[in-house]
């Protein structure tokens, strides 16, 4: 409601006759009752169609950019928010979808995407198919390798392990499960064995149920369990993973969920929601999107006395 009482901008396409540009004339008379004119733009039937694949798309690759930095963050020791915060106060890029994560879910980014990709085959264009189906593919990779760091920080299984889920919706504030990051996760964690038990304020399991099915993915549902809490989710677990950003999230009591748990206990944040420092102090072991844990770093910067490194330059010239 909030969109359409004022959105950004109002796009009408219509056919270039005489019939078509009445019609988008008209549409435009309603709109301009509380919409500014200068935010109604009209356009020809490709160009509308084209601005809105492009706008969803442009906005997925925000999200499959910072993601893809998040991995070389965790690689060197960056802080994947600090390099988010860093760049976003640049003008010419801006703060907004900046935020790693597990993954970009929902109807509209990879369903626009995908139309996309197969409009740019279909014209020939496949290197420029080949651009924009990467950033699908780098966020299935995002999701993959999100789920594998689980499964290898448990000691390489998660079977008959109990693995609390917090959040399964795509995004927070919604029940809408449709490309839900969680799917992938929540998949690769029970074709391990996992026990898996989600909380989500809004999510039903049949919705989830559904979703699986929708996309041919087998499982075991005895193995799927929703939870009337996070407490009851995380009682005897052995893991908590954020999968999705509510804010009711960030005010739990963490230090008795510890007392609840498996250990060592491990949180999982996929959102880089909680303050890890706080969870650590606290005993868990923590992993967090786009940050390195201290042990696991081994930042080293090239120099040209390296050995080992080979200069940018010389590879640029081979």
């Amino acid at each position: 409601m909030q969109d359409l009482a004022a959105p950004d901008r109002v796009l009408i396409g219509g056919a270039p006759t005489d019939e078509g540009l009445a019609a988008a004339g008209v549409l435009a008379d309603i709109y301009a009752n509380w919409v500014p004119r200068d935010r109604i733009l009209t356009t020809n039937l490709w160009s509308s169609e084209l601005s809105k694949l492009v706008a969803n798309a442009m906005l997925a690759q925000r999200v499959s950019s910072v993601n893809s930095i998040s991995l070389l963050c965790e690689k060197t020791g960056a802080d994947v928010k600090e390099v988010s915060r860093a760049i976003g106060t640049d003008t010419r890029i801006g703060s907004k979808f900046l935020n790693a994560s597990i993954g970009f879910g929902g109807s509209c980014f990879q369903k626009d995407i995908l139309n996309l990709v197969y409009i740019c085959e279909s014209e020939g264009l496949h290197e420029v198919a080949q651009y924009w189906q990467q950033v699908v593919d780098m966020n299935e990779h995002q999701k993959k390798t999100f789920s594998g760091r689980i499964i290898s920080s448990l000691f390489n299984t998660v079977t008959n392990k109990k693995i609390a889920i917090l959040g399964f919706a795509f995004k927070k504030d919604t029940g809408d499960v449709r490309e839900t990051p969680a799917l992938t996760v929540c998949h690769m964690l029970m074709q391990d064995g996992a026990l898996v038990h989600v909380y989500d304020p809004k999510v039903k399991k049949e919705d989830a149920l559904s979703e699986f099915r929708y996309h041919n993915m087998e499982i075991d549902d005895t193995r799927l369990v929703f939870e009337a809490s996070a407490g009851a989710a995380v009682d005897g677990a052995h893991a908590i993973v954020v999968l999705t950003e509510w804010d009711e999230f960030k005010t739990y009591d963490y230090s008795a969920f510890y007392k609840k748990m498996m250990k060592p206990a491990f949180v999982f944040d996929g959102r880089a929601l909680l303050n890890r420092q706080k969870l650590e102090a606290i005993g868990f072991e923590v992993h967090t999107i786009g940050q390195a844990r201290l042990q696991d770093t081994r930042m080293r910067i090239p120099t040209e006395c390296d050995e080992d490194a080979e200069p940018p330059a010389k590879k640029a010239k081979q």
